[in-house]
């Protein structure tokens, strides 16, 4: 077994050794988990450029909305503890989210990007994003763009704040998201690096982003829920007050052993090594459609499926087509950052780089995917 998994490993290596060689990638990490075994672990390539410093494992990665699958599974903690329903409407928890045509919008739209709410403070500035308080007041304040529940407009950035002030006032201690993370998910596993907040004293260990994503103009919807002042790009995102902030649906920053662990316990039915977060029922239902391509909401995530329950699944979609099988449960991130669970082969993998490119450009991320897969003999 040992030969076969390093024999897994020079492959998947090779692969990723190809793709910075042709200029597809710049810094890689790739982690998998099979049967709860960690039997990927491949770093290669320039973690920052400017210097030269190399990816090793412990490298961290600005993976952006891969930490949506991290929120949402802290969410379903509270739920199986009894501290919050998913059809509960939010104001019981959080009532002055009622303003403005919002009191009958329930934790469920927002988990499934049905609140209306999809869009940024218009007066949002880095600054301002960085302060919690401020966020979610403005957030509560605001007036829906459509009445909740009647359409699917991808909650780029606001669903962090959403979710996790639910999370916030639902729990006893009203801990903060990076602390419930921290607490509830990652110490109980022994994750070390599944940070929603950086300290700074892991600053060191970040690579720098290189954004490689052509210029295009956004759509109008795009360029409210992600106004160009606090876009995903590096002159934000590498602030260090942006970084250190809990910015809950597209802040996390972690290394692919981390978040491959993390995904490791989603794909079998929510244990990992003795500790059971969820129960498996509930896991299983991470895998149910909200929708099918036919549904023109569904159409404008480019074919994504999303899940009932807050996941995206996988298919043939650029974004999600590394994760493959459609029972597969996986969130990328902007620039192609990727997390999965595939419970049918109990496989849990994550992919981490700097070299951010658009959906349309994820067939490196694919190509590593597919390594994967066909190193460890599953289809």
């Amino acid at each position: 077994m040992t030969a076969t998994i390093d024999r897994a490993n020079q492959i998947v290596r090779a692969t990723a050794e190809r793709l910075i060689g042709e200029g597809r990638e710049i810094g890689v990490q790739v982690a998998a988990y099979l049967d709860g075994a960690l039997v990927i672990d491949v770093a290669a390539g320039i973690a920052d450029p400017a210097s030269g410093r190399p990816v090793d494992p412990d490298t961290l990665f600005h993976v952006f909305s891969v930490t949506k699958g991290v929120l949402v599974t802290a969410l379903h903690i509270q739920a199986e503890r009894g501290r919050l329903d998913l059809d509960d409407p939010v104001v019981r928890h959080w009532p002055e989210y009622g303003a403005n045509g919002k009191a009958e919008t329930t934790i469920r739209q927002v988990v499934q990007h049905r609140s209306g709410l999809p869009q940024m403070p218009p007066e949002v500035t880095p600054e301002k994003m960085c302060d919690w308080e401020w966020m979610v007041a403005r957030l509560a304040a605001m007036a829906p763009l459509v009445p909740p529940g009647t359409r699917t407009f991808y909650q780029s950035m606001t669903h962090g704040w959403l979710i996790g002030e639910i999370i916030r006032r639902s729990d006893p201690g009203f801990r903060t998201i990076g602390k419930f993370v921290h607490d509830e998910i990652a110490e109980p596993l022994g994750i070390s690096d599944l940070w929603i907040g950086l300290p700074e004293a892991a600053a060191k260990r970040l690579a720098r982003l290189v954004d490689a994503r052509p210029p295009s103009p956004p759509s109008a919807l795009y360029a409210r829920s992600v106004p160009p002042q606090v876009d995903m790009v590096p002159a934000v995102f590498e602030r260090p007050d942006v970084r250190a902030a809990e910015i809950a649906g597209v802040g996390g920053i972690f290394n692919a052993r981390s978040s491959a662990r993390f995904w490791a316990m989603l794909a079998q039915g929510g244990a990992l090594d003795g500790v059971q977060l969820l129960s498996p029922d509930r896991v299983a239902g991470f895998s149910r459609p909200l929708g099918g391509p036919e549904d023109p909401d569904i159409a404008a995530f480019g074919g994504q499926i999303p899940s009932i329950d807050g996941f995206w699944l996988g298919g043939p979609a650029p974004a999600v087509a590394a994760a493959k099988h459609p029972s597969a449960i996986c969130h990328s991130g902007a620039g192609n950052s990727m997390g999965w669970a595939d419970p049918a082969h109990r496989l849990g993998v994550a992919i981490c780089h700097n070299r951010m490119s658009d959906p349309g450009g994820a067939d490196a991320t694919l190509e590593i995917a597919d390594t994967i897969r066909k190193s460890l003999g599953l289809n």
